[in-house]
C-alpha cells in the first residue's frame, strides 16, 4: 500500500479523546490532526514521540492531517486501523498469503453471524467457503511480542464466536492478525487486558478457527503485509 503522497513528520504532543491528536510539524507549524484509532494506543501516545501524518486536499474535512506511523526505538508503528483490510486485499489478490492463496473470488463485507459483515469471503469452485476476519495490532509490551488486544475488545470476541460458527456449519474461517509494527517476531492475545477474548481465542482455535499473525514492513512511503510470525 503507497501512501497517496510524501507523509509529513512531527512530534506528538497529546493524543485525547480518542479520536484527536495534537502535533507540531518539523517546520514548527502546530496541526490537530484526527487519530483513526479507538484503541489505548499503549505506549505509542506518548507525547515526544516523532509521528507521520498524512494529508488530504478535501475541503468537506474538518482535519486536514491523519496520524499514519510513530516513531520507536526499536522500529516505525502504523496505527491507522483502516489500513490492514487495505493491506489484507493487495497481499489476497498477489497471492502472497500462503495460507489463503489461490481462491478465485474475495467478496468484502459480506452479511453473516448476528448483524455482522465478515470483512473477506474467499471462494472458489474447488474448495470450501473461507471467512476472513482482518484485526489490526500495534501493542508491544515485551521486546517483539505483538499482542491484541490492547483494551477490552468485546465486538472482535463477538467475530470469533461467529468464526467458530462457520466452521460448525463445514467452512474454513481464519482471524488474521495484522502486526502494523517492524519490531514484532511474534504474536499472542492478551490475557491481561481482555481475559475474555484471549479464552475466546483459545476456544475458537481449538474448534478449528485458523489463527495466522503477519507483521508488516513499514516506511513514510509505503506498508506491505510481508512476512508470517504467527
Amino acid at each position: 500500500m503507497e501512501f497517496a503522497r510524501p507523509l509529513v513528520r512531527g512530534q506528538l504532543v497529546s493524543r485525547y479523546k480518542r479520536f484527536f491528536a495534537d502535533v507540531v510539524l518539523d517546520d514548527g507549524t502546530a496541526v490537530t490532526a484526527h487519530c483513526p484509532n479507538p484503541g489505548a494506543m499503549l505506549g505509542l501516545n506518548m507525547p515526544g514521540l516523532a509521528v507521520w501524518l498524512s494529508k488530504s486536499d478535501d475541503p468537506k474535512r474538518k482535519l486536514a492531517h491523519t496520524l499514519e506511523l510513530v516513531e520507536v526505538d526499536s522500529g516505525m508503528v502504523g496505527v491507522n486501523t483502516m489500513h490492514p483490510n487495505r493491506l489484507v486485499a493487495e497481499a489476497l489478490a498477489a497471492d502472497a498469503i500462503p495460507e489463503m492463496a489461490g481462491y478465485a473470488v474475495h467478496r468484502r463485507e459480506v452479511k453473516y453471524g448476528i448483524a455482522s459483515r465478515v470483512d473477506f469471503l474467499l471462494e472458489d469452485d474447488d474448495r470450501q467457503p473461507c471467512w476472513l476476519e482482518i484485526k489490526n495490532v500495534h501493542l508491544m509490551r515485551s521486546p517483539g511480542l505483538a499482542e491484541f488486544p490492547d483494551c477490552v475488545a468485546a465486538r472482535s470476541t463477538k467475530h470469533l464466536g461467529e468464526l467458530e460458527e462457520m466452521v460448525r456449519k463445514g467452512d474454513r474461517a481464519v482471524a488474521l492478525f495484522v502486526v502494523q509494527r517492524t519490531d514484532c517476531q511474534a504474536f499472542r492475545a492478551c490475557a491481561e487486558l481482555d481475559p475474555a477474548f484471549a479464552k475466546a481465542l483459545d476456544r475458537v482455535s481449538a474448534a478449528g478457527v485458523e489463527v495466522y499473525a503477519y507483521g508488516c514492513d513499514i516506511s513514510p512511503e509505503r506498508i506491505v503485509l510481508s512476512r508470517r510470525i504467527a
